[in-house]
């Protein structure tokens, strides 16, 4: 397993597109914790994955969402019915802008 040394430049690069501004302590910590991650990603790198096959999650997902089904039509004659002026069917409202 290798030691991974984070450098000044990686935390400015992360600090920048993260938008933070770290303290000195801050910048000290991430780098610790960056090259600890880093090191616990070689040791998962190191499993016999051989014959596993790839997958999205832990647990055998299933979708429990109901059919869409309409049931009560559009409603767009009801809508409607309330507009003070129509045109093909939708609402017609004064021009906002000159062309």
């Amino acid at each position: 397993m290798s030691e991974h040394v984070i450098d000044d430049d990686t935390i400015d690069n992360i600090e920048i597109l993260a938008k933070l501004s770290l303290t000195d302590e801050e910048r000290l910590q991430a780098k610790a914790d960056l090259s600890e991650m880093l090191s616990y990603i070689d040791r998962l790198n190191e499993l016999d994955t051989q014959g596993v096959e790839p997958m999205s999650h832990v647990f055998k997902v299933s979708n429990v969402f109901r059919e869409d089904v309409v049931t009560n039509g559009d409603g767009s004659a009801d809508t409607l019915s309330n507009a003070p002026a129509r045109k093909d069917g939708m609402y017609q409202v004064p021009r906002t802008f000159e062309e």
